[in-house]
């Protein structure tokens, strides 16, 4: 297991690489000017010239390269234009609530798919599965931000139970932070607990048509111990890709949302990065984004071992 691991830590380098090259490239084709965006519309040449220079501007573009690569391994990803500040530093202050909105939502999600998929599958065609089907399709056809906009207009406006936006730290107030993160982490789960319901329904109905199910049950084991022993260690294995990918997907920051409901996140950093051109800031979102994925995925895999001894990491 270890080689596996070790090896693995070696292809995410080699991946993360490549991000860095890709997002280098592609920020060099964005029109306009970054530097030209910081000053605003009244500075001198002289200015120009100084924060091009300390930005590494003023060098050739391979150059610039190797000096964010050499930089960036050290944990500098560079200063922002905007504010001056250390990038890594940004990145970090805004990971808290990130990670804080993206394990409630995943928690919201899987308790709310968990049973409606399993239960579905062990029904199928009765009222239940209808009703998880039509859910299902619910979800994945409404917007988030639709979907969010109604939560506020509901329980923000009509009842008054949850603020409409912003964002209080958990270590300095437990309840606000409930209170603020419900409606946004509700709003991200419901529509991940569509998609999962789905799988975990598909995962199931599958399992329970196997051989190993059928003679478990011809040996008159009960119900409950072939579901428990057979049907949900066996089915749980794709869907453990599918939790880990949304997961992922939700630390990089949901854009839409956490700008709807003024939550200070990755996603919103990204979105007032491209807007200012602040191109240090963008990178390091982005690498923070592609690091966090390969990590998931790196989980992924040792949880496949755990769950199932026949696959190995070869």
């Amino acid at each position: 297991m270890s080689r596996f691991v070790l090896r693995r830590l070696l292809q995410s380098a080699v991946v993360l690489l490549g991000v860095t090259l890709v997002v280098f490239l592609l920020l060099q084709l964005v029109p306009g000017d970054p530097v030209r965006v910081a000053l605003g519309t009244r500075f001198d040449p002289q200015t120009y010239e100084a924060l091009r220079a300390r930005a590494g501007l003023d060098r050739p573009l391979v150059a610039q390269y190797v000096s964010y690569v050499g930089r960036a391994v050290t944990g500098d990803l560079g200063v922002s234009f905007r504010s001056g500040q250390p990038v890594t530093r940004i990145v970090l202050e805004r990971l808290p609530a990130t990670l804080s909105l993206a394990l409630t939502a995943v928690l919201i999600a899987v308790l709310v798919a968990f049973p409606l998929g399993v239960l579905a599958a062990m029904r199928s065609g009765s009222a239940l599965d209808h009703a998880a089907r039509v859910f299902s399709q619910f979800g994945v056809s409404v917007p988030d931000f639709w979907m969010g906009i109604m939560g506020i207009l509901l329980f923000a406006g009509v009842l008054g139970w949850l603020p409409p936006s912003g964002y209080v730290p958990l270590t300095e107030d437990p309840a606000g932070w409930l209170a603020h993160v419900l409606l946004p982490a509700a709003t991200v789960g419901l529509v991940t607990a569509s998609i999962l319901t789905r799988f975990i329904r598909s995962s199931v109905l599958e399992v329970l048509s196997a051989d190993y199910v059928r003679t478990a049950e011809a040996k008159g084991l009960r119900a409950r111990v072939v579901v428990l022993r057979h049907v949900l260690r066996n089915a749980l294995i794709p869907v453990v890709t599918v939790v880990a990918v949304q997961l992922a997907s939700l630390l990089g920051g949901v854009i839409v949302v956490e700008v709807l409901f003024a939550w200070p996140g990755i996603g919103r950093l990204t979105y007032d990065a491209v807007q200012a051109r602040d191109y240090p800031v963008l990178q390091g979102a982005v690498l923070l984004v592609a690091a966090l994925f390969l990590l998931m995925n790196l989980l992924v895999d040792i949880l496949y071992a755990r769950l199932d001894p026949r696959i190995t990491a070869r």
